[in-house]
């Protein structure tokens, strides 16, 4: 099992993570962070291939990718 934990905090909603995933299940939160920003966060955990490609392009490591053993 994969685990997406987005740093809502320091995620400045640049939309970068969204734009690259391939299975399109990052989405803008509707809500604003304390920066004044809308965060990154997942609709569909169990979707993700933790490809990292996420991680990778977050311009503000907000983003870990855990891998969980069953």
């Amino acid at each position: 099992m994969v685990k997406l934990v987005f740093d809502q905090a320091r995620c400045k909603g640049c939309e970068l993570c969204s734009a690259v995933c391939p299975k399109k299940i990052i989405y803008m939160e509707k809500h604003f962070n304390a920066k004044g920003f809308r965060p990154a966060a997942v609709a569909e955990m169990e979707k993700c291939v933790a490809c990292a490609a996420c991680a990778k392009i977050c311009p503000d490591a907000a983003i870990e990718i855990y891998r969980e053993e069953e």
